[in-house]
């Protein structure tokens, strides 16, 4: 028996894992809307009669927290406080037989291009001019904006080719159509997503062609920050440098994950680097982007990573200084090269080394944020939060690094979505306060 009662026709979508699932569920929402849908992100209600989760199987947490979600709604089938439940995304592409079997409460399984199929499920039409459309699930001021699907790089860790295929670039004229609309809704803040964001264009365009598609985006009125994501550093295109010199809306902030630090491990993950050539690229990017902040992800505990290699990291980043840094423990996937390797480095060796690569990352980025101490910065606001709006500098990106905690007072205020220079007066190792000034 129902114990609530549910709203027919109300979908209420959750989101697990990355950026570039946030921006695939903005795109169903907006195709259920189009529906004539009452669709909701991650409702609180619970009175949704439909449940989509679009899922994440990049590695063994993510894929944890999945199936966790998905038993979790299952059981709510169960009770009769969910009508149809649907599960699309990563997760099933890797797994979607052994789901069918094992959770057989789930209505339909769905991989990660099948979203026409899912919305004729329930008898929905894919619209073909809503390409491009989205229902925005962030802050209605900043967008994920994912330029290109797949990755062709052979890195032996990754199971992203698994799921999301070979790498197909969007047409840069579909990009800055987007690009216009979502300006008009508000949007100020476009942050390029892919998983190579180097790799834009070269199958299209035969030719990289990351920098003109900044260049052109620059000119999409009402777009005021363009930040990038996702940079891989073998075959970085340098012209992407000049850009960012060259405009100001192409913030001096690039994501490029390095993986690691030991030329031998690096050869190991077949990244088609060294450590040298990776030293050599960033104090290159630094020498021309005097002001760049570059954040990068490191893996600990790779297949046969020794405690030589592991110091080899260490002072890699130790040397290096990166204004941001995240660390995952390394996650033996089914299916990758690095597959046929013994996973012989202990979960508490991977733990501890990452445990140690934070607490000097710690160091590092405390030192740098005391630099910003006196210093003013052109702040977007994100939210209100206690006493305090909360906003990002330009060397900022939302959910993963620091965050500017400006005190309300008489004298200070700002709406959400708003810019304002403020003067950094006090820094602690990932947190920014300061105080609104006309400067």
């Amino acid at each position: 028996m129902k114990t609530k009662t549910l709203k027919k026709n109300k979908v209420n979508v959750v989101t697990l894992g990355c950026s570039k699932n946030i921006f695939d569920s903005e795109v169903m929402m907006a195709q259920l809307k189009a529906n004539k849908f009452d669709v909701e992100h991650e409702s609180m209600s619970d009175d949704s009669e439909i449940v989509i989760i679009n899922t994440c199987g990049f590695i063994d947490n993510a894929k944890q927290e999945s199936i966790d979600t998905i038993l979790r709604y299952a059981e709510a089938k169960s009770e009769g406080g969910v009508d149809k439940l649907y599960v699309t995304g990563c997760l099933v592409e890797r797994y979607k037989g052994d789901l069918e079997t094992e959770i057989p409460e789930v209505d339909a399984f769905f991989g990660t291009r099948e979203l026409p199929r899912l919305l004729k499920t329930l008898k929905a039409d894919y619209k073909h001019e809503l390409v491009g459309e989205r229902l925005l699930t962030t802050p209605a001021h900043y967008a994920y904006f994912k330029i290109a699907e797949g990755c062709d790089r052979p890195c032996s860790f990754c199971a992203i080719p698994l799921m999301r295929g070979k790498h197909v670039s969007t047409p840069l004229e579909q990009l800055v159509e987007s690009a216009r609309n979502l300006a008009a809704k508000g949007v100020k803040e476009l942050i390029l997503i892919a998983q190579d964001l180097t790799y834009y264009g070269l199958d299209l365009y035969k030719k990289r062609n990351l920098a003109e598609l900044l260049e052109r985006l620059t000119e999409v009125e009402g777009i005021e920050w363009i930040r990038l994501h996702y940079a891989y550093p073998s075959g970085f295109p340098m012209d992407v440098l000049e850009v960012m010199n060259q405009y100001p809306k192409v913030l001096k902030y690039l994501d490029m994950p390095l993986q690691h630090g030991s030329t031998k491990v690096l050869k190991d993950m077949r990244r088609g680097i060294t450590r040298e050539k990776t030293e050599a690229l960033v104090n290159e990017i630094r020498s021309k982007v005097p002001e760049i902040a570059i954040r990068t992800t490191l893996i600990a505990g790779y297949p046969g990573e020794t405690e030589e290699d592991f110091e080899e990291m260490y002072h890699f980043v130790e040397k290096m200084r990166f204004e941001r840094l995240g660390i995952f423990t390394y996650s033996h996937e089914e299916n990758t090269h690095a597959y046929n390797f013994e996973d012989d480095v202990p979960e508490k060796v991977k733990r501890e080394r990452a445990d140690a690569i934070m607490e000097l990352q710690s160091g590092i980025s405390y030192e740098l944020n005391q630099e910003k101490v006196g210093k003013v910065f052109r702040v977007l606001f994100d939210r209100v939060e206690g006493n305090y709006f909360i906003g990002r500098t330009e060397y900022d990106s939302p959910e993963v690094d620091n965050e500017v905690l400006v005190e309300k007072t008489s004298d200070n205020f700002v709406r959400m979505g708003d810019f304002a220079n403020v003067l950094i007066t006090e820094a602690d190792h990932y947190d920014l306060y300061g105080k609104i000034t006309e400067e």
